[in-house]
């Protein structure tokens, strides 16, 4: 007989029969406190850290063997135990540190007497594991940190790293962080206040890259045909920093002609933008001015908020290409007829103006101030909120605009609340909690104003004719709920 060890049901279990056993194990720890008999702890599962490694790379473990005293430690006078100079040190079956006669044999720290150094190394963990502690001191020659300095510095507060050193190097970490906390070194209990596990990049089949199975895409190959910024780019964008995604080229295509949509448009306004009016106290705006004014802050409203505090890169990307695509419609608005590329100057009905008038040459209007203002405001917000994903292009961009100083010199793009509140809202509607229609009204109208143009919309109508209203559930600005029986 067997010990039934999966999830189910409870028998034979007294009063806790029946339950299911993930539920069980809470209430009978309740049951044992409220009896005294038990109390709840928690089962860190943790083991001892064998940390001895037979290779060179590692700090030398600090030990000297002596056939008279035994094993003695290396006084802290002569700490730290530095790794000798090595030309081999792979491909022997013991640590590589023993075929070095100057650095094996030393007299024993105690008696004196010719002793063997220890030639295991440590684990390369307990370097990698607290090393951004020694980031915030790094030349100090007497301890590993000030602790003075670790607590102006520390914890970390935003740490990213590959899911896979969950249960190696993150534990470790955590586990240094508390015996700095014992010695009164650091004042903290956790070493890093926020935490970002990347996912993978797979291949093509969902398998995992791997040199041994050949199926390895050569990042080079990439960058030489597309370019480091689209590579950055499609990376980000593909999916969510935590998701794994399989890799495809296809993507990477869809981002280098986005960066190229950009460069043309950006290219296309530069001259003009240049002197256009930074500010807009007192400027009169169209309608199709200020709604790309909306698009531009709401913009950069959403890019800020996406990438602190949500690190969501992959939506930072897909506002950033709305917004390109709400500027490409307006500045077809502005531009006349001609080839691609900057923006020509004479349009084909001016051309016949002029040669009905005897005009000299055919040369559209310049655009109103208020146009080239907005685009400006627009283009520079755009290239500075690309930089984080596309740096080389974004600094050229920069530099296009008539800007001076490098990009990353540049603050980050504000925005203002009211002018990215759109006019209007797009509000569903549904009847007894389903979908059934959409209405179009204004941000800030009244909320019977809702009410009544979400009775009004045909589709909902359609679901409540010779129905009963019970009542109208609104939550201004962003749903209706219509009960009927």
């Amino acid at each position: 007989t067997e010990a039934y060890v999966e999830p189910g049901r409870l028998v034979g279990s007294a009063e806790f029969n029946g339950q299911w056993s993930a539920d069980a194990i809470g209430t009978m720890t309740a049951a044992a406190e409220a009896r005294g008999i038990g109390q709840r702890t928690v089962q860190f599962r943790l083991k001892d850290w064998g940390i001895s490694r037979q290779r060179y790379w590692g700090t030398p473990i600090p030990i000297v063997h002596c056939a008279r005293c035994g094993m003695v430690p290396v006084p802290d006078d002569q700490l730290p135990v530095e790794l000798p100079k090595m030309a081999q040190f792979t491909g022997r079956g013991d640590s590589p540190l023993a075929s070095v006669p100057e650095f094996v044999n030393v007299p024993c720290p105690r008696c004196g007497e010719p002793s063997r150094r220890e030639t295991d190394t440590m684990d390369t963990f307990v370097d990698s594991s607290w090393y951004f502690y020694r980031f915030c001191d790094p030349t100090n020659p007497r301890l590993p940190f000030d602790p003075a300095a670790v607590k102006y510095w520390c914890p970390v507060d935003f740490y990213s790293g590959g899911v896979e050193h969950a249960i190696l190097h993150l534990i470790y970490s955590r586990f240094f962080c508390r015996v700095f906390r014992d010695l009164g070194m650091v004042e903290h209990d956790e070493p890093f206040t926020r935490l970002l596990t990347q996912g993978m990049v797979l291949a093509a089949d969902g398998s995992a890259m791997s040199k041994s199975k050949g199926n390895t895409v050569d990042p080079d190959d990439m960058v030489s045909k597309y370019g480091a910024d689209a590579l950055r780019l499609y990376i980000m964008f593909v999916a969510p920093p935590e998701n794994e995604f399989a890799w495809t080229d296809a993507g990477l295509e869809g981002s280098f002609r986005f960066l190229a949509r950009v460069w043309r448009l950006t290219d296309q306004w530069s001259d003009e933008v240049k002197g256009a009016p930074a500010e807009f106290g007192g400027i009169a705006l169209s309608d199709a001015e200020q709604d790309v004014r909306r698009v531009t802050h709401d913009t950069v409203r959403r890019v800020t908020h996406d990438l602190d505090p949500r690190v969501h890169l992959n939506t930072v990307v897909s506002a950033l290409m709305e917004m390109v695509n709400a500027l490409y419609a307006f500045s077809e608005e502005h531009t006349h007829t001609g080839a691609p590329g900057r923006r020509p100057r004479a349009s084909a009905a001016a051309a016949e103006v002029a040669a009905g008038t005897g005009g000299a040459a055919a040369i559209a209007p310049a655009e109103r101030p208020e146009t080239l203002a907005v685009l400006r405001e627009a283009l520079d917000a755009l290239v500075l909120m690309l930089a984080p994903f596309a740096p080389h292009t974004a600094e050229e961009l920069w530099e296009i605009l008539g800007h001076e100083g490098g990009l990353t010199a540049a603050a980050w793009p504000s925005y203002d609340p009211v002018v990215a509140r759109s006019s209007e809202v797009v509000v569903p509607v549904q009847v007894n909690g389903k979908l059934r229609g959409r209405v179009t009204v204004a941000a800030d109208g009244a909320e019977a104003d809702l009410r009544e143009a979400a009775l009004a919309d045909a589709a909902v109508r359609a679901h409540t004719a010779g129905k009963t209203i019970v009542k109208v559930i609104v939550a201004k600005g962003k749903l209706v709920n219509v009960v009927v029986r």
